[in-house]
């Protein structure tokens, strides 16, 4: 049994050929919108619909094997790192997206210091904004 095989049963989720393709190309690492997944897993699969990965993507992330992170204005984006509470930095520039630990002690990351209104928060979501090495190379050439 594969680890992908592994990964699903473990979560009850059924085991298909989309899952094990949208599993293997989200474990190459990246923040990947949709088109991208898609298009590497046709490179796997005979075929396979946009809306097929876009369930799959969906069933993944519901079951904690995937994450959703949606910078403003970005399209989504999804990842195979999950469970640890990281953030991201996003380039102003080109868009890249890079991983940033959780910025303080363990998770959440950040306490918020007003009322929770009863909610018990086990997340925080921060997102950084700035320019990525070329990008700034770029600036600095242009100035």
């Amino acid at each position: 049994m594969s680890a992908g095989e592994e990964l699903l049963r473990s979560k009850g989720l059924r085991v298909t050929r989309p899952r094990l393709a949208v599993l293997d190309v989200l474990a190459g690492g990246g923040h990947l919108e949709v088109d991208e997944i898609t298009r590497r897993v046709r490179e796997r699969l005979d075929s396979v619909s946009t809306q097929a990965v876009y369930d799959v993507l969906g069933a993944l992330t519901r079951a904690g094997l995937s994450r959703r992170i949606e910078p403003a204005g970005s399209a989504a984006r999804y990842e195979a790192r999950v469970g640890d509470n990281h953030h991201h930095v996003v380039c102003r520039g080109c868009g890249e997206i890079a991983d940033i630990d959780c910025a303080v002690g363990a998770a959440p990351c950040l306490d918020p210091n007003t009322a929770t209104h009863g909610y018990e928060v086990d997340e925080a979501e921060v997102t950084f904004w700035g320019l990525c090495p070329t990008c700034r190379a770029r600036r600095d050439l242009d100035e």
